[in-house]
């Protein structure tokens, strides 16, 4: 039995309790008046108790199992307590054998496991048919107990009812596996125990397991299907303590074992995967028990915000370049992972015992596999080691069993994977210098499809940080930014499953580009190690982009790779940011985007390499990142880099574009008088025409025909290849026009994700703003009314954007711990007109039409705006001139600037703090 974090009498004690009550409860006790005293006394020892629980737990706060085992104490007093009571006040004179009850706890009360805010789960037992005393003893007690606050789930039956129920509700049957004997009659529970292993758990071991095997996938579906989630709930999560109680519900059921630990004695876990299963534990009701501290409630999510306080709480601090809760989250998901591998290995342990003969034959018989190499054998249909001791001799086992998976099919017995990470002590600097191991490895990237799956088993069974030590920091690793959906570790392995995919011509019609590059033939070996450690420097202080690019210097030539590959590799891990920014933080209509681009990357090759790894990157940040928006603007750049690489600098030329660009538009509007196509290619500036899309020129041309000086014109359009509604506006140019169009549409809860503004040579304002809802959808149809009536009204003045901002931009509680410090910078290189103003800061509903506010009221003027939202981290990038048109090059200005932008920021954030 645990030990309690206190002892129990320092807590609580029933006897004088129930000795208090007592005495204050008249001679004949009146039924409310005697509980409303039991009811106070048993509050003030509820409260105290708690107390000195929290107060010890604060102290200790990894203690956890302690803690439950506590908690369990105090519930058991004041329920026996209230029981007491409740006897006293309906007194027998002469007991009959039906008057006979038993108060038994069940499920996780009856396991003596209880965070601080758990349910209180009762089974009142009766011989038989329940009498009107019994009935009055339960709900005299009930009472008092649902004054306390306990939340009480409870059953009233017999020992036959139990069976019976037992039988046909798998629920039912889980709660009764762990019965604990409280208070009243120790026979009717004695009788209940003896008949339940008799005659219910008896002989339907195959059954329970099956059904808890198919409560926990539905359990892990309804939780997102993957132990990585952002947000995990710690109880019922994949790797939560649900995971870990089904093993300890089946090895009871099927072995009748008193605790956890009776599983070593069944030979389900060996004594090391039990000391696992108890840190495991350990951590988890530790995690729990703060959440429920920290919430006052039984809260099981551990949301971003609760996430920071019971990082702080458990005592981690922040420390190299990292929070203290991406520490704690990592430790978090290292357990959780290996909850995971106990639960594989348990599982197939037992399929192992249950399986029948016939059934794995028959599969034999079906899916004709290759033959297994020397030193290999199938046992169960999974492959095991002929002999443990012969493997372990040859270290290159350790890597020829997943390379054996991948090769014929087939996945590992739970044997092997035992017998794998007992021995990763055998992965040493020899074994990682010898190019028969670095060829093993290889071969699992590149040559049966499929890498993921070998990968992600060897990371769980510590196999990949022990073969690649630079790639152990990252394991489990958490970034705290809502942005990234998994941890380091299996955001890369997701990205080297969209390579996989892209490779087997599986996205070709969703990701045409790069599927073309793959399939017209690439260094495979170099985009594989370049996507595997592209992000393998993260989590330190310095720049993860340069020290991952040093790491890959020097393991590219261990894993066999030559000096050209080698620098081709460590470039990759060096820019793989590069194109991702240049494409979402920057004007790629602009030739000198293109041409600052195509400078850096050089050659053909390593534009296509690096396609191909910016597309697996975004792919593998989660479910939902990749859009046509970003597809397009990836496509685009490659597709001018790459004439600009072959063609030579000059293809970028402004002319020929503003050329092409006016004659695709006099194509399109064929049917115009001559005149007026004159008129409409004249009246536009260089940007103008570079810029925009024939469809978007055309839309303008309708616009500006005839237009009045007064008068404003829409067109609201979805744009299903940029996953945007596109605005077009036109009328006369004023000052601010921007900001005031950035605040109509954050009044509609547009979120602006690219925009451009232009003035005519005869003073008419052109912008377009490309606009996605809450979910990053185009705006449906049937909302474009109300988004063009509120532009109408900000525009003339009815609406005043700042004002009815202030109750929108508010940042979600869960969301106001992520810190992102503001950067703002000032590139005068990056545009051959234009100042560049990029700003990386904390995203909010309004932030930016306070910063286009700021600008225009800054004599300002804005050319265009790119906006590339990362999770709650947004960088807005604003293309200007100063009122004269020029670059803003003097210090003095862009610092004055600054200033007043930060102070913008910073009223904003107090704004949505409040």
């Amino acid at each position: 039995m645990t030990t309690m974090i206190l002892p129990g009498a320092e807590f609580i004690d029933p006897r004088a309790l129930f000795a208090a009550i007592r005495a204050d409860i008249p001679g004949v006790p009146e039924g409310r008046a005697a509980r409303a005293i039991a009811v106070r006394h048993l509050a003030q020892a509820k409260a105290s108790g708690n107390a000195q629980l929290a107060a010890a737990f604060a102290a200790r706060p990894h203690e956890s199992r302690p803690l439950t085992r506590a908690q369990a104490h105090l519930t058991d007093a004041l329920v026996i307590t209230a029981l007491e009571v409740a006897k006293l006040l309906h007194p027998l004179a002469n007991p009959t054998e039906a008057e006979r009850i038993a108060v038994l706890a069940v499920g996780g009360y009856g396991r003596a496991e209880m965070a601080p805010h758990s349910d209180v789960d009762l089974l009142f037992l009766t011989p038989w048919k329940i009498t009107p005393w019994a009935e009055s003893v339960i709900e005299s007690m009930l009472y008092m107990l649902w004054d306390l606050k306990l939340k009480v789930g409870h059953a009233s039956r017999t020992v036959k009812d139990c069976l019976r129920l037992g039988r046909d509700d798998i629920t039912i049957r889980t709660a009764l596996l762990e019965h604990r004997f409280l208070a009243g009659d120790p026979g009717l529970a004695k009788d209940l125990d003896d008949k339940l292993w008799a005659e219910l758990f008896r002989n339907t071991g195959p059954e329970f397991i099956e059904a808890k095997l198919v409560e926990r996938a539905e359990r892990h579906k309804r939780q997102g299907g993957q132990r990585y989630v952002l947000e995990p709930n710690v109880k019922e999560g994949k790797g939560g303590l649900r995971d870990l109680q089904t093993l300890y519900w089946i090895g009871k059921y099927l072995h009748r074992v008193p605790s956890s630990e009776g599983l070593v004695a069944a030979g389900l876990l060996t004594r090391e995967e039990y000391d696992t299963f108890t840190r495991a534990e350990d951590f988890l009701w530790a995690v729990r028990c703060h959440l429920h501290y920290i919430g006052g409630r039984p809260v099981d999510q551990l949301t971003f915000d609760m996430q920071v306080e019971v990082a702080a709480r458990m005592g981690y601090r922040d420390s190299a370049g990292r929070r203290a809760v991406e520490h704690f989250m990592q430790d978090y998901f290292r357990h959780a992972t290996k909850v995971g591998e106990l639960t594989r290995v348990f599982l197939t342990q037992l399929e192992a015992r249950h399986a029948k003969a016939e059934a794995v034959s028959l599969l034999g018989m079906f899916q004709r596999r290759k033959k297994l190499r020397a030193g290999f054998k199938l046992m169960q249909g999974r492959i095991d080691a002929a002999s443990p001791d012969i493997f372990a001799k040859d270290k290159l086992n350790l890597l020829r069993a997943f390379e054996e998976g991948l090769r014929t099919g087939y996945l590992l017995h739970p044997n092997i994977m035992r017998l794998i990470a007992s021995n990763l002590h055998l992965i040493d600097d020899e074994m990682r210098a010898s190019p028969e191991a670095a060829q093993i490895f290889l071969d699992m990237l590149l040559k049966y499809g499929n890498p993921d799956r070998a990968l992600r088993r060897m990371n769980e069974l510590g196999a990949l940080a022990a073969y690649m030590p630079e790639f152990e920091p990252i394991v489990a690793m958490m970034q705290f930014n809502v942005y990234h959906h998994f941890t380091v570790d299996e955001h890369i392995i997701q990205c080297i499953t969209a390579l996989d995919q892209i490779e087997r011509g599986e996205l070709v019609e969703e990701l045409p580009l790069v599927s073309g590059i793959m399939a017209q033939g690439v260094n495979r070996k170099v985009i594989y190690l370049a996507i595997l450690m592209h992000d393998i420097g993260k989590g330190r202080p310095e720049d993860h982009s340069i020290l991952g690019a040093q790491i890959a210097r020097k393991v590219a030539p261990r894993l066999g790779l030559n000096p050209e590959e080698t620098e081709t590799v460590e470039w990759l891990v060096r820019y793989h940011l590069l194109m991702s920014d240049m494409a979402q933080k920057r004007d790629i209509s602009d030739p000198r985007t293109v041409r600052d681009f195509a400078k850096l990357v050089k050659t053909r090759k390593r534009l296509d390499l690096l396609t191909v790894l910016t597309v697996c990157d975004i792919r593998g940040v989660g479910p939902n990142t990749w859009n046509n928006w970003k597809a397009m603007l990836l496509r685009q750049l490659h597709r001018d880099t790459a004439a600009a690489l072959e063609g030579g600098l000059e293809m970028l030329n402004r002319e020929n574009r503003e050329n092409a660009a006016k004659k695709a538009l006099r194509d399109r509007l064929s049917g115009w008088e001559a005149r007026d196509l004159r008129e409409e290619t004249a009246r536009h500036y260089t940007p103008y025409w570079q810029a925009l899309s024939t469809d978007t020129h055309a839309v303008f041309a309708r616009l500006l025909q005839g237009l009045g000086d007064a008068e404003i014109r829409i067109d609201l359009h979805p744009d299903a290849d940029r996953d945007a509604t596109r605005a077009c506006f036109a009328l006369h140019d004023h000052p601010g026009i921007f900001s005031r169009l950035a605040g109509a549409l954050a009044l509609v809860g547009a979120n602006i994700v690219d925009a451009r503004t232009y003035t005519s040579k005869d003073g008419y304002a052109t912008a377009v703003f490309w606009v996605q809802d809450s979910e990053g959808r185009p705006y449906e149809v049937a909302r474009l009314p109300r988004l063009r009536g509120m532009i109408d009204k900000t525009l003339k003045g009815e609406v005043l954007p700042r004002e009815a901002l202030a109750d929108r931009d508010k940042v979600k509680k869960r969301e106001r711990e992520f810190r992102f410090p503001t950067h703002i910078t000032f590139d005068n290189e990056g545009s051959e007109i234009y100042t560049i103003i990029e700003v990386d800061t904390r995203d909010r509903p309004g932030l930016l039409y306070d910063l286009t506010r700021t600008l225009a009221a800054s004599n300002i003027y804005i050319a265009s705006a790119v906006i590339a939202t990362f999770g709650a981290q947004v960088v807005d990038t604003f293309y200007v001139k100063d009122m004269f048109g020029l670059k803003l090059h003097t210090k003095a200005k862009q610092e004055a600037l600054e200033t007043k932008l930060r102070q913008a920021i910073a009223e904003g954030a107090e704004r949505a703090a409040t």
